[in-house]
């Protein structure tokens, strides 16, 4: 009787289970199901949606059906309703087949800004622009196309398989256009990052007056690498954020004054003479002053590049025309600070982590994000700065701790007095007819 009850027990705990696991089916099928509908959902009104929502939510339905299929796998049962990914059924149309014809008033014009950051007739400039280079890469995909998987992916940093989805081609074939768009504007666009020992487009925009002989601003920012590393990137901008030279890819454990020191910038000024120091002189306080550029305080003071001073000491005579020169230099340097947060607001691949084995390419595409930058504000389109404030970051780069170049002393000095007479002058109400922060305000506002 006692093992009688007991396989009655066991047999009853058996068909619970085998009820329940069916009610569990049940559920994971419906699930599949509606995950398969909210993507065919998406593929319908992509259209009306902006390419990061789009990614998004792909990326969550695909997660979802995945799961579910794993579940089904533990519980050995039929597959579930078909995922996403896995229909038998024609592929419709691609996005990007769909987007252009939709597309081609020019009132839809801000259609082009959201997918591939830039207006559809400079999207047109950019291909004439590199169409040469293209042409040669053996892609037979059309070069719009081509470039625009480059540009989707830079833009919204989508994995290849989700950008290739979109243009209708492989993930090995949308790496592939990725790679030959970057190499085409490094060719077709390469002279936009010219430094040239002809300056005075730089000297002028900053101001005679105020910086005199000053050609540009240099700063630094990181591009983070999985795993807690990053990259250290150092650029050089003008007046207008424009950038002028990039040396990107160095570890992030160096410091930025070796990073500097061990560039090709550092090399065309101090080795080869071609750069700066051979440039026009003025002179101030009986000191000559040479073509220079404004560091910031993790820089070392050279006769080229001049960093603020450290805290002025309110009871030194020299105070005001200390704190003088570090008011115009920190509002200088918003300018590298900002045209480094312009690229990476707009080509967001720049602001993702990067998995290490892909590191290497890093510096090529950083190069790709500053010549787009430059092109584009040729073209006349800027980024809105609200978008840029949650991508120029601020990164604490240690002070230099060497001292000062003495050359660079005495220009640093002569220059603040000169900054201190026009700020008294200011005071005066006495017009500054060079000064740099009308022309800061108008680039930056």
């Amino acid at each position: 009787m006692a093992g009688s009850s007991k396989r009655r027990s066991a047999a009853a705990k058996k068909r619970k289970k085998a009820q329940k696991a069916q009610e569990l089916r049940h559920l994971i099928s419906a699930a599949a199901s509606a995950a398969a509908t909210a993507h065919t959902f998406l593929s319908d009104n992509d259209l009306h949606l902006l390419p990061s929502q789009t990614l998004s939510l792909e990326s969550k339905i695909a997660s979802a059906a995945h799961s579910l299929s794993n579940l089904h796998s533990l519980l050995q049962s039929p597959s579930p309703s078909p995922s996403p990914s896995s229909s038998s059924s024609p592929s419709p149309p691609s996005w990007f087949d769909r987007f252009v014809p939709f597309s081609e008033s020019p009132d839809n014009d801000a259609r082009w800004v959201e997918a591939f950051r830039m207006s559809k007739s400079s999207f047109g400039l950019l291909l004439s622009a590199v169409s040469s280079p293209l042409q040669n890469s053996g892609l037979d995909l059309g070069l719009d196309r081509v470039l625009g998987i480059a540009l989707f992916r830079l833009a919204h940093g989508g994995s290849y398989k989700a950008v290739g989805r979109r243009f209708g081609v492989a993930s090995d074939v949308a790496c592939r256009c990725f790679f030959e768009v970057c190499k085409a504007v490094n060719d077709g666009l390469g002279h936009l990052l010219e430094f040239s020992p002809d300056m005075r487009r730089g000297f002028v925009g900053f101001g005679s007056g105020s910086l005199p002989n000053c050609c540009g601003v240099l700063g630094f920012t990181r591009v983070l690498v999985e795993g807690g590393e990053s990259l250290i990137v150092q650029g050089m901008v003008d007046w207008e954020g424009r950038f002028m030279d990039v040396s990107a890819g160095w570890h992030g454990s160096i410091q930025p004054s070796v990073v500097l020191s061990r560039s090709k910038l550092f090399s065309r000024v101090e080795e080869s003479k071609e750069l700066l120091l051979n440039g026009p002189l003025i002179e101030i306080d009986a000191t000559l002053i040479p073509q220079y550029v404004l560091g910031d305080a993790c820089c070392p003071l050279l006769q080229w590049v001049m960093t603020p001073f450290s805290i002025p000491n309110t009871e030194c005579d020299s105070y005001l025309s200390e704190k003088a020169f570090n008011s115009v230099h920190g509002e200088a340097m918003r300018l590298v600070r900002t045209a480094f947060g312009r690229v990476k607001a707009r080509w967001q691949l720049l602001s993702m982590k990067w998995k290490k084995e892909s590191v290497e390419f890093l510096p090529f595409i950083v190069v790709t994000g500053c010549l787009l930058h430059n092109f584009l504000l040729q073209c006349g389109e800027g980024v809105a700065d609200e978008n840029v404030d949650d991508f120029e970051e601020h990164w604490g780069f240690a002070d230099f701790e060497g001292g000062g170049d003495e050359s660079g002393v005495r220009i640093r000095n002569a220059l603040a007095s000169q900054l201190s007479r026009v700020s008294k002058s200011a005071e005066t109400n006495v017009v500054c007819e060079y000064s740099i922060l009308p022309l800061m305000e108008e680039v930056l506002l």
